[in-house]
């Protein structure tokens, strides 16, 4: 899939501009976000992409700051060279889970080894909100459990899962890339209870999950909590992450409507990943 990058300028360079720009482009289908030493970079597939979206966003509106874009197609490329040359090392999270791909050869002792090759996946664990959520399914008891991995990406939190002793996982993602590059990593880590889904949550049937993972972008979880609701059992955790800690006050909203307790929380960088738990 071709992907066209939106290179924004911002005067003065704000960790406040970035994030209400952040926080506007993903209204639009921008599903991937870059801090730059001049402002921001923004991922979106470029048959969705429209200058007139763009140019709407009200931040460029405004006098507090000055902001300028120029856009750029980037035609679909050897994602596996391009994560070597820039995330060549390892990644250790909590000291109990590794991440790394084939081509590393000093990979550091762990509980939990993965096999990651990410292609054009989302889900390496370079992200804070990926290290958020492998933090909390470290943390949390998967034991038996049947769990729901929605926007599963590279697969790597239902992999975790997997390890972690789920029963069953089933990963959804809305990119067929995505699903493909999962399978084989679910192959590379030789998990045999996991399996993976291509489409959003209008695939979610009658099928009950103790445990649902979603590290998407804010607007598609508040438009979807009440979806992984119906499908979360009585008592069930909700682990949720992809968005910023000023976004925190609409999910907790949502969550709150649909009788989801938050019970723990975890930031980094201003990014964040919240466990709720459904009561009845």
């Amino acid at each position: 899939m071709e992907y066209t990058k939106v290179s924004f300028s911002i005067k003065p360079n704000t960790q406040a501009a970035q994030e209400i720009l952040t926080a506007q482009l993903a209204q639009f289908t921008f599903d991937s976000f870059e801090e730059t030493p001049d402002g921001l970079n923004a991922y979106i597939p470029t048959s969705e992409y429209s200058e007139q979206d763009v140019k709407s966003i009200q931040i460029l509106h405004g006098d507090e700051f000055i902001i300028s874009f120029e856009a750029e197609a980037i035609p679909d490329q050897n994602w596996n060279e391009t994560w070597e040359k820039y995330y060549f090392d390892p990644i250790v999270i909590g000291n109990k889970c590794v991440i790394h791909s084939a081509f590393h050869t000093d990979v550091p002792k762990a509980q939990y080894h993965i096999l990651i090759e990410p292609k054009m996946a989302f889900g390496t664990g370079h992200h804070e909100t990926t290290g958020l959520m492998v933090k909390h399914i470290i943390e949390m008891d998967f034991a038996n459990k049947n769990v729901l991995d929605m926007g599963s990406g590279t697969g790597i939190l239902g992999i975790l899962a997997a390890m972690r002793g789920a029963k069953k996982v089933l990963g959804i993602d809305i990119e067929e890339w995505a699903f493909n590059n999962a399978n084989e990593n679910i192959s590379s880590n030789n998990i045999i209870n996991m399996e993976v889904q291509c489409g959003d949550a209008s695939l979610l049937g009658d099928q009950k999950f103790d445990i649902i993972l979603a590290n998407i972008n804010r607007n598609i979880l508040l438009e979807d909590i009440s979806k992984y609701k119906q499908v979360l059992s009585d008592g069930g955790t909700l682990l949720l992450s992809g968005f910023y800690t000023n976004d925190l006050v609409a999910i907790d909203k949502e969550c709150t409507a649909n009788n989801l307790i938050k019970k723990t929380l975890k930031e980094d960088n201003n990014w964040v990943a919240v466990a709720y738990m459904l009561i009845k």
